[in-house]
């Protein structure tokens, strides 16, 4: 059986919303009942921690109780087909990364279309990506590992944690931006490529910062550009891939919450206030930043926006990075 983590019940006040339209008494008296969050990951990741911390806080603004469900499996297809066919009324969420918009661009068969099945609420948070090497390398900065691997064209490597996943891709973006070749070494996961970049036997790797920062603090490995647009609070003094010169290199990995597309865009609009009045709590901020994770936030039309554009580039960096679908 899947874990389930059921948040506790707390007391809050309701918030209005103002959206343009009259609010109906399903989006007026929302929740009413228990909410089910569907992470498609195993527990443990920043995809499965960030959601349980941010709906613990709207479960006490509520007053209702908010059950966290990891369905991982096919490729996190499974969860997000279930919520894709779940009832539109606010009660089922589907809590994903930014994997979302890369499935379709590296699996033949997806049972749900990421733009015509699901809106957006807002992402919840920004996971930046670390460029990482290690000290053994002799590399302190970006331009010394890119002129390294243009010296010596398709001999130096990198890891990815599966094929085709946001770390691969985040790679794939920089690689192919900077204009080198390059040998992709591929892994089940992160702690088993960092092993092997830690030890040398590989050259580099593009992982969530949460993952490789105690590395970094303890001198195992050295950061040398984060993927996001901006620097990452963690890491202040690490320059982002832009900043180094890169052109068109970023890549954000975040994690956000989604509802089947039918849902009313009143009641869209109260879940969205719900959610962002919790990311917006001191405590909330700071328990997700001690696991690397940047709150993040946007308007729902904004985001189907974001998601729409991210599945397109997904496909082209796939193509790319002839990556064959599966």
């Amino acid at each position: 059986m899947n874990r389930r983590d059921i948040i506790k019940t707390g007391i809050g006040s309701l918030v209005a919303v103002s959206a343009g339209w009259p609010i109906s008494a399903q989006a007026a008296d929302w929740p009413t009942k228990q909410v089910r969050i569907v992470v498609p990951f195993a527990a443990g990741s920043a995809t499965d921690m960030v959601p349980r911390i941010v709906f613990e806080q709207v479960s006490q603004q509520t007053g209702q109780t908010f059950i966290v469900e990891n369905r991982p499996g096919g490729g996190t297809t499974i969860g997000s087909a279930q919520v894709a066919r779940a009832e539109a009324d606010g009660y089922t969420i589907l809590v994903h990364s930014n994997g979302f918009v890369t499935v379709p661009a590296i699996q033949a068969t997806v049972p749900y279309d990421p733009v015509k099945d699901f809106t957006g609420l807002t992402p919840l948070g920004n996971v930046p990506m670390v460029l990482v090497v290690a000290p053994s390398k002799g590399m302190t900065t970006l331009k010394q590992l890119v002129d390294k691997a243009k010296a010596k064209p398709g001999e130096i490597n990198y890891a990815a944690a599966g094929i085709g996943t946001p770390p691969h891709l985040t790679m794939e973006r920089f690689r192919l931006a900077a204009g080198f070749e390059g040998q992709l070494v591929p892994f089940k996961g992160s702690p088993e490529a960092l092993t092997e970049v830690v030890a040398g036997r590989v050259d580099m790797y593009f992982c969530p910062i949460s993952t490789a920062l105690q590395f970094v603090k303890d001198g195992k490995l050295v950061a040398l550009a984060v993927s996001s647009l901006t620097r990452a609070s963690a890491l202040p003094d690490v320059p982002t891939t832009t900043e180094s010169g890169i052109r068109d290199s970023d890549f954000d990995f975040w994690v956000g919450a989604m509802v089947p597309k039918k849902t009313p865009a009143d009641v869209v609009a109260r879940m969205h206030a719900e959610i962002v009045k919790a990311l917006k709590v001191p405590a909330v901020q700071e328990k997700i930043a001690k696991i690397g994770v940047e709150p993040m936030i946007m308007q729902s039309a904004a985001f189907d926006t974001r998601i729409a554009k991210e599945v397109d580039i997904a496909k082209a960096l796939a193509k790319a990075a002839k990556i064959e679908p599966q």
